[in-house]
C-alpha cells in the first residue's frame, strides 16, 4: 500500500464515521430515555399505592421512593407535585436529566413529564430551554 491510498482509506473512515457517530449518539440517548420512563412508571404506581391508603395523592416524593430522588441508572432527577387545587385526582410526576450525567447532552429531551389529572394520563416533554417539544411527542415514541 502506498502513502496515498492509506489516506484515501482514512478519509473514506472519517467520512464513514462522522455521518454514523449522530445516529449512534441519538440511539444512546433514546435508550437511556427508557430509564426516565421507568422511573415515571414507578412513581405511578408508587401514587396509586399511596391514594389507596389516604385521601390525596402525594406531593412528596419520599412517600412514595423513600430517599431516592434519582432513577435507578442516575440519570435523572426526579419530583412529584400534587395539584394544589385537586390533590385528590391530580398530580404532576417529572424526570429531568442531570447535567453532569451522558444523558445531559440529551437537548431535545431535558425534561420528560406525567401529569394525571382525573384518571387520565397525558406523557409531555422539554427540550433544553423548557420549549415544550409538538404532539406527537417524540421524546415518549415507543
Amino acid at each position: 500500500m502506498t502513502l496515498i491510498e492509506l489516506l484515501i482509506v482514512l478519509v473514506v473512515v472519517s467520512i464513514l464515521a462522522a455521518v454514523a457517530w449522530p445516529s449512534f449518539r441519538d440511539a444512546v440517548h433514546k435508550s437511556r430515555r427508557a430509564d426516565a420512563m421507568s422511573a415515571l412508571t414507578e412513581i405511578m404506581q408508587a401514587q396509586e399505592r399511596w391514594r389507596a391508603n389516604n385521601p390525596n395523592y402525594s406531593g412528596t416524593l419520599a412517600d412514595l421512593l423513600g430517599a431516592r430522588t434519582t432513577s435507578r441508572d442516575a440519570h435523572y432527577t426526579l419530583a412529584v407535585a400534587a395539584d394544589a387545587n385537586d390533590p385528590r385526582s391530580r398530580y404532576t410526576a417529572t424526570a429531568t436529566a442531570i447535567s453532569t450525567s451522558p444523558q445531559g447532552s440529551d437537548t431535545g429531551c431535558q425534561v420528560l413529564r406525567v401529569r394525571i389529572a382525573g384518571g387520565n394520563i397525558t406523557y409531555e416533554s422539554l427540550a433544553s430551554g423548557g420549549t415544550a417539544n409538538g404532539t406527537p411527542d417524540p421524546c415518549w415514541a415507543r
